[in-house]
């Protein structure tokens, strides 16, 4: 699933084609929306501000309507010049939106609305999330709270994916933030202190912001995926295993994480 980081990724570059600019043209491929009558409803409206929370991403139009898109496993935002070749298939676009010579597709995309503004701020999705890692002001009292509402005995790592602890961490940089802070993901979270689980988020801010700037090459690879071949820090062999209840497999080094 696309993090948190690859969302604001995708945000800063549609944001540099659409925010402040009434759309040229926008068409609605995918079959379920064809009679949502979007290109009509959204006609002459200036896009106000393209925002981030957590995972999902929001297109603000005048007058009070929203495009909400959440990516889920399959989904994916591209920016293109008018004309240049898709990463994707045409055949999977949902969104085309055209300005400025260039073409803001979202591929995939299990949840794509357009809201009322009313609805959004009310939408329990984005309502119950917890404070976006890569918000412009964290609020480390909201995320140390949260934390401490959770199961004690439910391991750090796996806390670490609840969006309404903390919103944009997905499996990969809950491996690399835990390592990155020398916490074993699998200590129960009653056991981790304030200023390790701080640390953690520390850790995941600084590189999930380098990440969100320079694009997916930015990203570090500690841990994650590479089960079985040695730790950079200390040489143990780094271990795999599906965590808590949902058994998302999670990377760790036994030697240096504790």
């Amino acid at each position: 699933m696309p993090e948190g980081d690859t969302i604001h990724h995708a945000a800063m570059w549609i944001r540099s084609v659409l925010a402040t600019r009434v759309p040229e043209e926008i068409l609605t491929p995918q079959p379920r929306h064809r009679h949502d009558r979007w290109p009509e409803r959204l006609a002459g409206r200036r896009v106000d501000a393209v925002d981030v929370q957590g995972k999902h991403l929001l297109l603000r139009f005048e007058g009070g309507l929203t495009l909400h898109s959440h990516l889920r496993m399959t989904g994916s935002w591209g920016v293109y010049g008018s004309g240049a070749p898709w990463r994707r298939s045409r055949r999977r676009a949902w969104l085309v939106i055209r300005a400025e010579g260039c073409e803001v597709v979202e591929f995939d995309g299990p949840v794509l609305e357009l809201l009322p503004d009313a609805r959004t701020r009310r939408d329990p999705r984005l309502a119950r999330l917890g404070p976006d890692v890569l918000g412009e002001r964290f609020d480390e009292d909201l995320f140390l709270r949260n934390l401490r509402a959770e199961d004690p005995r439910r391991p750090i790592g796996d806390s670490l994916l609840n969006q309404r602890i903390l919103a944009g961490i997905g499996n990969m940089w809950k491996a690399e933030a835990c390592f990155g802070a020398s916490v074993d993901p699998w200590r129960p979270t009653g056991e981790v202190a304030d200023e390790e689980a701080l640390r953690i988020v520390t850790f995941a801010r600084d590189r999930m912001s380098q990440s969100a700037r320079d694009g997916f090459e930015a990203r570090p690879r500690s841990v994650y995926r590479r089960g079985g071949e040695p730790c950079p820090r200390c040489g143990a062999a780094i271990r795999q295993r599906g965590q808590w209840e949902d058994n998302r497999l999670t990377f760790w080094c036994p030697g240096c994480q504790r």
